[in-house]
């Protein structure tokens, strides 16, 4: 679980444990934390978290979001990470251990959904995904070895599991964050394919290289990059 430790103008004002998914910051009182300073807009950024990774978003403000001394308008929190508002700065801790031998466990349980699993609140059913498949312009699949290809694998390439690595062996891999955004990575006899399943309560689409991919499945070149639910992954053909 993150914190984000609170001081303006030196002086500790609160610490903030990511307890929610979405904490928004600014000068009005409804925010989750509020900082009174004029140069603070009245909703000025968000904070997302999934699992162990946050994400901040500046929120269109006037004065802007700054990490580490540079302007922002999305970045992903890493340990020790400054965010200024005017005067106030907010330090982040990501609460994610070192050396245990579990982040391989963390990374899976962040990032890789098994449609249908009572243990994954809100994962989509095998039904809902196999409908996405079709609306796409594919067919239903089980899950069973595809059609001989070359081999492929996701590398993340932010967060706290950067360089983390995912091999592509089934012919359905479902990723994302159950109501924040879900896609299915499907092998095919003609190549790897990305879906879009859901996209949490905006419907927003998984974004290959720069382009959200739109309501058909998109095939996936070496070296392509996506992002999904606040994740950025290359894929590789390997």
């Amino acid at each position: 679980m993150g914190k984000l430790t609170l001081t303006v103008e030196g002086k500790l004002v609160g610490e903030y444990q990511m307890e929610k998914e979405r904490y928004t910051i600014g000068r009005l009182p409804d925010n989750d934390i509020v900082i009174n300073h004029r140069a603070s807009s009245g909703h000025h950024a968000l904070v997302i978290n999934i699992l162990n990774d946050s994400f901040l978003e500046d929120l269109n403000s006037t004065n802007g979001t700054y990490v580490n001394g540079k302007i922002v308008k999305k970045h992903a929190l890493q340990e020790g990470d400054v965010i200024t508002i005017g005067q106030a700065q907010m330090r982040y801790e990501s609460g994610v251990g070192g050396g245990d031998g579990d982040d391989e466990d963390d990374f899976e349980k962040t990032m890789i959904i098994r449609p249908g699993s009572s243990s994954q609140a809100g994962a989509p059913s095998m039904d809902k995904v196999n409908k996405a498949l079709e609306a796409a312009g594919g067919q239903a699949i089980s899950d069973k070895p595809a059609a001989a290809l070359p081999t492929a694998k996701l590398q993340v390439l932010s967060g706290p599991f950067a360089g983390k690595e995912l091999e592509l062996t089934k012919a359905l891999t479902t990723l994302g964050r159950p109501g924040v955004q879900v896609a299915a990575v499907t092998r095919r006899a003609d190549g790897y394919f990305i879906v879009h399943v859901e996209g949490g309560p905006e419907n927003r689409m998984p974004v290959v290289n720069g382009q959200p991919i739109g309501t058909q499945a998109l095939k996936l070149e070496h070296n392509d990059t996506i992002e999904l639910a606040g994740v950025k992954m290359g894929f590789l053909i390997t």
